[in-house]
């Protein structure tokens, strides 16, 4: 789906486009979603620009992702989709700049693009162009991490409340320990997207201050790419940070899944040696001697009866003694 974005009566207005609907010669943004076969070839004839395909996109090579050709920038970074969802999705975004006009190609939605054309949407500056759109939506990515970053560490907070409460661990059994596993590596996957993600717009950011890419920027606009390099270093270190915390976390949980399954061990232990001298006693008195005159005594089987539980009960005592129990 082509969609244009032109600025009309101090807003930016979107005209979607049909099979033979021509580009709007003031649009500033083509967006380009799951571009149906054909559409990308209706682009690049009108823009005289080069649409990459879903697989150049993916590519991980820089000189892939962010290059200078025919005198248009080419940029492409991932972005984190579903973040709210139990199953949260990178998806590569390409960034084309060429004639103070921006084009995007994405395949699947994103909250910072609707954000950016819901605000656009009611107040759009005179003279808007492609490099202030770019810039709008590069601080929205940013701004958009950022918010999952903030609930991410609300939720591992939660998730390490839930992993040291000694009652909730002490009546969950197994199934706490699995919960606490499947939390732990939802969180752990959320906070490695973002931080791809924060990686990716860094290097973008980075290539938009470069000599060639700042070309288009005014003095204002090259100091809000630096605000947002800074402010992607820093979230990038709150990220990591959060990393190191889900590790510890892994740990912490594996740590006393272990320790559970040595208390379990431990009892069968000590009901092992606890049952060691009873068991001595009745295989004594199993044995088949003709001269074992207890056996002819009318106390002889109380007494081992009695024998037998005091053989048990010593053991336990000294273990509650020694607390090892």
């Amino acid at each position: 789906m082509i969609t244009a974005y032109c600025p009309r009566g101090g807003a930016l207005e979107r005209v979607s486009l049909g099979p033979d609907g021509a580009l709007p010669e003031d649009a500033v943004w083509i967006d380009l979603f799951e571009p149906a076969p054909g559409e990308d070839q209706r682009v690049e004839a009108a823009l005289g620009i080069s649409i990459p395909t879903h697989e150049e996109m993916v590519e991980i090579e820089p000189s892939s992702r962010l290059r200078i050709e025919g005198g248009a920038s080419y940029m492409t970074g991932s972005v984190v989709c579903s973040s709210e969802t139990d199953h949260p999705f990178l998806s590569e975004v390409s960034f084309i700049l060429a004639g103070g006009r921006l084009t995007t190609v994405r395949y699947a939605q994103s909250r910072p693009f609707s954000m950016t054309e819901s605000r656009l949407a009611k107040a759009c500056p005179q003279g808007y162009s492609g490099e202030q759109l770019m810039l709008e939506l590069l601080d929205a990515i940013v701004d958009r991490a950022a918010d999952i970053i903030e609930r991410l560490s609300a939720e591992i907070e939660g998730v390490s409340r839930r992993v040291f409460e000694r009652e909730e661990a002490s009546t969950g059994g197994s199934q706490h320990y699995r919960i606490l596993l499947r939390m732990i590596g939802a969180r752990a996957a959320l906070a490695s997207q973002v931080r791809e993600s924060l990686v990716s717009m860094g290097r973008l950011a980075t290539f938009l201050a470069a000599e060639n890419g700042m070309r288009h920027f005014s003095k204002d606009q090259r100091a809000l790419i630096k605000s947002q390099q800074r402010d992607i270093a820093s979230l990038n270190d709150h990220v990591s940070y959060l990393g190191d915390k889900v590790t510890f976390l892994l740990d912490a949980t594996l740590g006393m899944v272990s320790i559970e399954q040595n208390n379990i061990i431990k009892i069968f232990a000590v009901l092992s040696v606890v049952l060691m001298p009873p068991t001595l006693i009745a295989s004594v008195y199993g044995m088949n001697f003709a001269n074992m005159p207890e056996l002819n005594e009318s106390w002889g089987y109380p007494a081992a009866l009695v024998a037998m539980v005091v053989a048990a009960i010593v053991p336990y005592l000294l273990f509650k003694w020694k607390r090892w129990l």
